[in-house]
This record gives structure tokens, C-alpha cells and sequence, in this order.
């Protein structure tokens, strides 16, 4: 069976000290569901897997128990070649993701020929009650619509979410201070008419300030405009 296959493949990948570092990183998995597979590794495992015929059945098997074995699922998903085809796989995938590592990378090349369609799911998906659903479709805007296919229309709609998750907040800080890189004419009015809640507002600047694709001109006037007395968190 590919799942029992894979599984002991992960273990055989396993490097024990990478595994002690990952527990660090990612407080919102157990430790015990870390095996410690390096990132280039699962990439590149994900790429072989990608062509088999029977990788349907890990894809269906969910929720997978180990953390390593969802990385490995976003990367074979990042794969697919076939829209329709990743599409419906993310979409079944996303409520068993569970931390910020496997939302942020998972990232299908496909998406970018398919922009149309794709909008028009990410509305769907950052109305989601789901943490990481949320996150992984602020993620996608992030990625696909602040270039050449850019719409004034996506901050508004990422500055609309309210929410207390951190892991929400955090992507959705990351967003804006990427539009303000990519698009700061547009995105500045956001920051200077307060329209993000606090926190965010404040780590938005913060991670602007911290960016080197932002002048430091900009990342001048960008610190005038935090709010004070506020706990960065």
C-alpha cells in the first residue's frame, strides 16, 4: 500500500536533530507527530510522488498522523499539473492543515495560469471559519495579486478580516507590508487611515521597517505612523 510505503520512506529520511529543531518552530503540532524530514528532501520525494498513479490514495488518506506526511501532501498538491484537478485536492486538504509551516508552503504551480478562477475560490476560502484556511487564501492574494495581475480590490478585502487567531494576523501583517513593497501608492492608505486592527496595524509597520525591498525614506515615515502604547506581541 503507497500510504505504508511513504510512511516508512519518511522515517528512512529522518534526521533526529532537524526533528528537535522543527518542535521549536511549531508550537500548534505535538512534538510526537514530528519526524524530521529536511525540506529539500520532502520536495524532492513530493516531485517523484507527484507521477505515481496511486498517490490518490495518501492524498485520501486524512488527516494524516504525522506532521512530515502533511508537508509531504502539500508538496505533492504544489505538483499537479491539471487546475481542476489541484483545486479540488487543496480544497479537500485544507481543514486538516494545522499549522502555519504546511499553509505557507504549500503553493500550486498551476495556480498562476488560472488567476480568474482562483480569485474567485479565495473569497470563498478567506470567509472560512478554519485558521489556516483563512491564512492560506491571504497567502495566495499575497502571491498571485500584487504583480502584474494586481487589484486595488484585494486590500480592501484582506483589511476587512477581523479576527484573534495570531497565525491569521500574522499572514494578513505579512500581506500588507508586501503590498506596501509591491504596491505602497495603493497600500499606504491603509496604514495611514488605521483601517487594520491595532496589533496589525503596528506589525505591519514592523515588518515593513524590517523589509529590505522598502526604502528607508518610506520606512521613515511608515514608524511615524505606529500606534502607541500598544503590546506588539
Amino acid at each position: 500500500m503507497i500510504r505504508e510505503d511513504i510512511r516508512a520512506e519518511l522515517f528512512r529520511l529522518q534526521d533526529v536533530r532537524y526533528r528537535d529543531f522543527q518542535r521549536k518552530l511549531i508550537p500548534t503540532v505535538h512534538p510526537d507527530t514530528i519526524i524530521g524530514v529536511r525540506t529539500p528532501e520532502l520536495r524532492k520525494y513530493a516531485k517523484a510522488l507527484a507521477k505515481k498513479e496511486g498517490i490518490r490514495e495518501f492524498l485520501d488518506d486524512l488527516p494524516h498522523p504525522y506532521f512530515d506526511e502533511n508537508q509531504l501532501h502539500a508538496f505533492v498538491i504544489s505538483e499537479i499539473k491539471d487546475y481542476e484537478r489541484c483545486m479540488e485536492a487543496v480544497i479537500q486538504f485544507l481543514p486538516f492543515v494545522d499549522n502555519w509551516a504546511t499553509c505557507d508552503q504549500m503553493s500550486p504551480k498551476i495556480f498562476k495560469k488560472h488567476r480568474t478562477e482562483l480569485i474567485e475560490q479565495i473569497r470563498v476560502w478567506i470567509r472560512s471559519d478554519k485558521t489556516y484556511t483563512v491564512r492560506f487564501g491571504t497567502g495566495m492574494l499575497m502571491e498571485h495579486f500584487l504583480d502584474e495581475d494586481f487589484d486595488p480590490a484585494c486590500l480592501n478585502m484582506v483589511s476587512e478580516l477581523r479576527s484573534d487567531e495570531y497565525y491569521i494576523n500574522m499572514m494578513i501583517a505579512w500581506y500588507f507590508a508586501t503590498a506596501l513593497a509591491k504596491q505602497y501608492e495603493a497600500a499606504l492608505p491603509y496604514i495611514e487611515e488605521k483601517r487594520l486592527d491595532v496589533w496589525t496595524h503596528n506589525k505591519t509597520i514592523q515588518k515593513s521597517v524590517e523589509s529590505n525591498r522598502i526604502p528607508v525614506e518610506r520606512k521613515d515615515y511608515l514608524k511615524g505612523l505606529k500606534i502607541k502604547n500598544v503590546s506588539q506581541g
